[in-house]
């Protein structure tokens, strides 16, 4: 706090002074009169300096006795130490301080004690200073009795200066003397330069000790003493010595001290014009440049800055060089009138001058991005105005708009307008870039890049603020960051559909973690993933999981604050209430945290949902917010325990019941909010009627559905903007309808369960029964009805498409839960649903609007899916942050969209599956649906697409899936019933195939059934001649080769027919292997079939990936393969196979062969590399499958159908099969198991030889002729058994140096011999005669190996063998050896032949 002193005035005017008989009214009565006088006071307040700034003021001399008298001292109740900011300053550091060493184990009285000492220490250390020399002025002589005393007016000047300001200018003075006295003498010689800077510095005086620390009378007389006793020792040093100094003294100094040095004498120096505009000297040659010498000597350092002799003759002219720039020159022209402009600084001028014009860079790189307020990206090339204030900014200032950088910067700003205007703009840029307004302007994600710099730790310390408005900002920017209106809208569009209200967990993709100090231990002592995730910080949580790391950064308890005690504007409260429907959208655990939050979920129900409310309320709270409803629709998803707690412990079940016992119009609310919360309402109690919960409502509210009911023919007209949120409303009531019809459905099997469990678990009955929901089918019926003559009237169309698809999915499940009942009477259902048939379905597929829906859909099928999985999404995915991409939905085609006649197929389709399934007779009735060429196109376009799995498609897939199913089932029943579609059966085979492999978590039962028609759909390939077609095609194909096949090779037409006569058994086999997915399956049957009450949650599992794997065909070998195959040391694992695994490999071999044959294009996504990979474990899993007869068989056809010539070139050995580092570990594991069990089998021979073909890597060849070089003794596979075309082995020659020396090592020493392996020796062979006869360049290493190896040849005493070495020509099937020889060496290679011996006889005698 300030200090003041008291400063006594005398008076102007003559006023008495106060007695000590003066009673209270004198005092008063003199007090009117001093004020009315208008006479100045007797004291007056002047600050008082403080003295341990070293200032002197006026007193200074009084005693302690009435300093404490003097002081002001003004305190103020809870006014805090220091003043709240965002960012911390740097603390003030002690320059005492760090010369203290303390402990923390210290104790502070003692360390008081030690240092406290008595005045007695303190007065033994006085040392009294040397003032002999300090010369002493004595005053001058005056006639005056005393000095005359100077008055302020007499010694100021005009402009008033400060005492810091008169310092400068005397010390300018004073300089300006010096250099005047030093230019004076004459101008030395190069030659006596450094005599001359050291004069120089002994006239100036040091320039960096100024003697201000020594506070003596004559601390300049100290200083002056100490410089010159240093320009005395520089005198006696020489030249040499001197830069020897130096050196050492640039060596030993920190480097910042000596720039320290440097700039002082900068600022010393005067800055000189260009040379040119200075004559130089005779010689016409310039000065070196300027040289800085150190120097230290003595108790005290001095540092001496020289300088060369024209730099002093320079300094000289300071004045004139410094003369300020023209005015012309100038931003801005000076006046007189403006404060403190007496001294110009042109820099600081230069902020003043107008901005230049932007312009694009002449580069091609990318130039950095900024935007304006609103978000809105700022072209590089715009110029905007200043007063906009988009231009302050030090980087790049003439282009408008904030980079991200800045904002960042501006976002921890102690100003609260920078704060507030900064997350408001990064909050506009989010819902941009979430809008996808920056994809085809900038480069990579604007909110992938935010989150990378922090921007979630950024928002999350903004929420803390206690600044509302930033607080606020905060939110708006977190919700723009978080929660995607787009999206939620197509949620709420698909709610009606058919599962419409389960949804996937919006969880990053999983990434699995190599934990290297898990390595090695057991696994009772490994960490579990719990343990693991609370051991991460909040930033790798928050990399991986943006919503996961709020969570652990405490978010939901601040939101809660700010919903009960902040209390803000609705604008910010309805952010918060989408903030926390997003994070329940994130997962099930993260619905349950939302839950168990304190107070967080009372204040939304109390504060957002209460039970009675006023319309006349100027707040949002208190009053009934969709919103809120909303959030517990979403949380009620998460789970049935959740959504208990929501109706019984926070009381939603009375909210429903106030909310919907009235009319929209009766709640006291805008029209457009009574309308979305009794939607919401509505929707909420269906996700409760899924569980079976909730129940009671329906026969409480019966009268009030009814009524509700019968408004539906009451719409308002087309033109009404509250058409579409009625629309949704009745949507939401019919989606409610189904789900208490599902679940009335249950409660006869309950019943009966309940009494006959025995104690067995069994969920309780609802309090709905049959009885309860059969009345409405009647009214329904008729307003479908009516809905389909409204399509006839252009103004109704559109509404009557929306609602039609929910009434058929309401009478597919009240007509599904019929057949289930005690009192289901089939003779008068089938008679219903026949007129159902002809009076409702075949009008409504007739019609001529509902036909122009279809063939939008399967014509062009833009909105598939499916058919467009490869299409490019409209901006990179988040992977910390997923979301549906459904931007710009309503104005693009898609599934969702407006127009979208995909809820009418799904409800069609859900609709005839179950009529046919009670009356067969139906069927026959919908085949055109089938033949038409819309949905033939459409499916034979899914039988070629290609799987893609994401997010921002996995939501919409598993609904088209469920479309395709529906196809699938009504082609599987008129397949038998219909020729012409029996002719379409392997399309619809292919597509089940193609499906199968993508079907999403949730859709296991879906799976089932595919698994189960893709099965018999192929069995009528089997009945409609198909084995003996391939049979004919096989003897053709010999025919026109001429090639006869080895009594060993069975042929393909005898496998398939054996394979068809087994087809149950092939799915039971595979039904066994997929026995994990069982619980999966339950789970799945009971959400598609309706079984609500055993319904544990509607939130999908986890998007993993497909339940099956592309490759499960396979999965009954690989399963063995992992049960019993190759062990670490080479060996098997087990010593023999499990009961039934040979029927169970050769039932998988016959599923391969089938789909092989028949079905080619269900497998084409798995690579034939990968093929090849898993059929080895054939070989791998056991030391005498293989062997077995019907293995043997069956790997053979593969075998043959996989090296036809057609597929030979698609076979790449050099790519990785999925699963496997590299093919080269694979063939190592399979050649060591040929030389262990195979005992030369053919099969298992033709098996290792395909890898060995010259176009696939040298490394595998070099393991069979090196490690593995004794298997050529029982390879004997001929070309014939082979099936491989030779030449893939022999050409092109081999150029490598180490595998050709191993095939002629191999053949000279008789490791490798035509009777033993003919293969390989013909490949040898040839290989070896092409480089020792070749012509071509090469290094000398090379030609030196093809010299000796024709030397060695031509003295073999093994004629055969040298004859075929040196007399091999081509490959011929047909001849007896396999290849073609010629009778004599052609005339080029016995030149060759004759030269390379006459060399070596050249070398033979220069050595003799």
């Amino acid at each position: 706090m300030p200090m003041f002193n008291v400063l006594l005035v005398p008076l102007t005017a003559m006023l008495r002074r106060p007695k000590p008989t003066d009673s209270e009214a004198d005092l008063l009565r003199e007090q009117e009169h001093f004020l009315t006088s208008g006479a100045p006071s007797a004291a007056s307040v002047v600050r008082r300096p403080d003295k341990r700034r070293g200032e002197a003021g006026e007193g200074e001399g009084r005693s302690g006795e009435n300093e404490g008298s003097q002081r002001d001292v003004v305190t103020i109740e809870d006014l805090p130490d220091q003043l709240p900011s965002l960012t911390p300053a740097p603390p003030k550091k002690s320059r005492f301080k760090a010369s203290r060493v303390t402990f923390e184990d210290e104790d502070a009285e003692e360390r008081l004690d030690r240092h406290d000492t008595h005045i007695s220490a303190v007065l033994s250390r006085i040392v009294e200073r040397d003032t002999s020399s300090t010369p002493i002025s004595l005053p001058a002589f005056t006639g005056m009795a005393f000095p005359k005393v100077l008055h302020r007016s007499e010694t100021s000047s005009q402009v008033k200066k400060s005492i810091f300001a008169r310092q400068i200018a005397a010390q300018k003075l004073k300089e300006c003397k010096t250099t005047l006295h030093s230019l004076s003498e004459a101008a030395p010689t190069p030659e006596t330069s450094m005599d001359t800077d050291q004069c120089d510095a002994a006239v100036s005086g040091p320039r960096l000790v100024s003697g201000q620390g020594l506070q003596g009378p004559d601390s300049s007389g100290e200083t002056m003493r100490i410089h010159m006793e240093n320009q005395a020792k520089l005198q006696a040093m020489s030249r040499s010595e001197i830069l020897e100094e130096q050196k050492k003294l640039l060596f030993q100094l920190d480097p910042r001290l000596v720039d320290f040095v440097r700039s002082r004498k900068a600022q010393s120096v005067p800055s000189f014009p260009s040379p040119s505009k200075h004559p130089k000297d005779k010689s016409g040659t310039e000065d070196p440049p300027v040289q800085d010498v150190s120097r230290e000597s003595g108790s005290c350092s001095a540092v001496v800055l020289c300088q060369k002799p024209q730099e002093v003759e320079m300094e000289g002219e300071e004045e004139e060089l410094s003369a300020p720039p023209p005015a012309e020159d100038l931003p801005v022209k000076p006046q007189k009138e403006w404060v403190h402009m007496d001294k110009l600084e042109p820099e600081k001028l230069e902020w003043l001058r107008d901005l230049p014009e932007p312009r694009r860079k002449g580069t091609k790189k990318a130039m950095q991005a900024r935007f304006d307020f609103a978000g809105t990206l700022i072209p590089p090339t715009k110029d905007l105005p200043t007063h906009l204030g988009l231009h302050h900014h030090g980087e790049e200032p003439e282009r408008a708009g904030y980079s991200l950088q800045e904002l960042f910067l501006l976002s921890r700003s102690q100003v609260i307008q920078q704060r507030t205007l900064s997350l408001s703009t990064l909050a506009n840029i989010l819902s941009k870039a979430c809008a996808g307004e920056y994809v085809s302007v900038l480069k990579g994600s604007v909110t992938s890049t935010l989150l990378d710099a922090g921007l979630l730790f950024l928002l999350r310390f903004a929420l803390d603020d206690s600044v509302e408005g930033v607080m606020s900002a905060a939110v708006h920017a977190l919700k723009a960051l978080l929660v995607c209106a787009e999206d939620e809208e197509c949620l709420d569009c698909t709610f009606s559909w058919f599962r419409g209200l389960a949804s996937f967990p919006l969880l990053p993709s999983a990434q699995e973690e190599e934990d290297e100090e898990d390595e090695g231990l057991d696994e009772s002592m490994k960490e579990t993933a719990k343990e693991k995730e609370e051991r991460k910080s909040d930033h790798e949580v928050a990399r991986q999981d943006a919503v996961k790391g709020l969570l652990k950064m405490k978010l939901l308890p601040r939101l809660r604050y700010i919903l009960e005690v902040v209390r803000p504007s609705p604008r910010v409260v309805q952010d918060v209430l989408e903030i926390l429907t997003r994070i329940a959208r994130h997962s099930s655990s993260s619905a349950t945290q939302v839950l168990d939050c304190p107070r967080l979920m009372e204040t939304v129900m109390s504060e957002f949902l209460p039970t009675s409310w006023s319309p006349s309320s100027q707040s949002i709270y208190g009053l009934p917010l969709s919103s809120a409803m909303k959030l517990l629709r979403v949380l009620a998803t998460s789970g049935r325990h959740a959504c208990a707690r929501l109706l019984n412990s926070l009381g939603a079940s009375e909210r429903l019941s106030h909310l919907l016992s009235a009319e929209p119009s009766e709640l006291l609310l805008e029209p457009t909010e009574s309308l979305r919360i009794t939607t919401e309402a509505y929707r909420l109690w269906a996700v409760a009627a899924g569980y079976g919960q909730a129940c009671k409502l329906y026969i409480d509210l019966y009268p009030a559905l009814v009524t509700a009911l019968q408004s539906v023919h009451r719409l308002p007209p087309a033109s009404d903007l509250l058409l579409p949120l009625q629309l949704q409303r009745f949507l939401a009531l019919l989606s409610l309808l189904t789900q208490v019809t599902h679940t009335a459905g249950c409660h006869q099997e309950l019943q009966a369960g309940m009494v006959s469990s025995g104690g067995e678990e069994c969920p309780p009955p609802p309090p709905v029964s049959w009885g309860h929901v059969t009345g409405l089918q009647t009214s329904l019926m008729g307003h479908l009805k009516g809905f389909i003559k409204n399509l006839d009237d252009p103004l109704q169309k559109d509404g009557s498409l929306t609602l039609i698809p929910v009434y058929l999915v309401y009478l597919e499940a009240y007509y599904h839960q019929l057949s289930r009942q005690n009192c289901f009477k089939p003779v008068e259902t089938l008679q219903e649903l026949e007129l159902l048939t002809s009076d409702v379905l075949l009008l409504l597929m007739s019609h001529s609007v509902v036909q122009a829906q279809f063939n939008v859909f399967f014509y062009t099928r833009s909105s598939s899916v499916v058919c467009n999985a490869q299409a490019i999404p409209l901006g990179p995915e988040i992977t910390n942050l997923p979301g549906l991409a459904c931007t710009g939905w309503r104005n693009r085609p898609g599934l969702v969209g407006p127009s979208s006649p995909f809820p009418l197929l799904t409800g069609l389709g859900l609709l005839l599956e179950t009529i046919t399934g009670i009356h067969k007779g139906l069927s026959s009735k919908f085949t055109e649906l089938l033949l038409s060429e819309p949905v033939t196109g459409y499916l034979r376009s899914c039988s070629q697409a290609t799987p893609s799995l994401s997010h921002t498609k996995a939501w919409l897939l598993r609904h088209e899936h469920h479309l395709l199913y529906l196809l699938l089932r009504l082609a599987h029943r008129l397949v038998p019933l219909d020729l012409e579609i029996a002719k379409h059966a392997s399309l619809y085979h292919q597509v089940a195939l193609v499906v199968l492999p993508w079907l999403l978590p949730g859709s296991e039962y879906l799976a089932h059934e595919l698994l189960f028609m893709s099965v018999s759909l192929i069995s009528r390939e089997g009945h409609s001649g198909g084995p003996e077609a391939v049979e004919l095609g096989e003897l053709k194909l010999h025919e026109e080769t001429q090639k006869d096949t080895s009594p060993s090779l069975q042929t393909v037409g005898a496998l398939l027919r054996e394979a068809c006569v087994q087809l149950p058994s092939i799915r039971g086999c595979f039904l066994t292997y997929l026995a994990h997915l069982e619980s999966s399956v339950i789970v799945s049957r009971d959400a598609l079939l309706g079984h609500n009450p055993w319904i544990k949650s509607h939130l999908l599992p986890e998007l993993t990936g497909p339940i099956l794997p592309s490759d499960w065909p396979f999965l009954p070998l690989l399963s063995l393969y992992e049960q019993s195959g190759v062990s670490d040391g080479g060996g098997l694992a087990v010593e023999e196979l499990p009961q039934g695994a040979l029927q169970a490999v050769t039932h998988c071999l016959q599923w391969l062969l089938l789909l092989e044959v028949w079905r080619e294009e269900a497998l084409k996504v798995v690579l034939p590399v990968a093929k090849f990979a898993r059929l080895s474990c054939v070989f791998l899993c056991s030391s005498d499958l293989f062997l077995e007869r019907p293995v043997q068989r069956l790997t053979w056809g593969l075998f043959r159908l996989l090296t036809r010539s057609t597929k030979l070139d698609s076979l790449d050995l050099n790519v990785p099969p999925p699963g496997l580092a590299s093919f080269q570990d694979l063939y190592s594991a399979l050649v060591s198991q040929y030389e262990a069990v195979s005992f030369g089998d053919r099969l298992f021979g033709c098996w290792v030889l395909l890898p060995l073909q010259r176009r696939y890597s040298t490394t595998m060849r070099l393991a069979v002729f090196g490690e593995h070089v004794g298997m050529l003794r029982s390879l004997g596979v001929t070309l014939e058994q082979l099936s491989i075309p030779i030449e893939r082995f022999t050409s092109p020659p081999e150029d490598s140096l180490p595998l050709l020396r191993l095939y002629f090592c191999s053949l000279v020493t008789g490791t490798l011999k035509r009777s033993w392996c003919p293969v390989l020796y013909m490949a040898a062979l040839s290989h070896v005669n092409s480089f020792i006869f070749s012509q071509d360049a090469a290094a000398q290493e090379v030609e030196t190996a093809r010299h000796s190896m024709l030397r060695k040849i031509y003295y073999l005493t093994d004629e055969v063998l040298r004859s075929h070495l040196l007399l091999f020509r081509l490959p011929q099937h047909h001849l007896q050896l396999g290849f073609d020889m010629y009778e004599q060496l052609p005339r080029i290679r016995a030149k060759r032949l004759e030269r390379v011996l006459g060399l070596q006889e050249s070398s033979v005698d220069k050595g003799d």
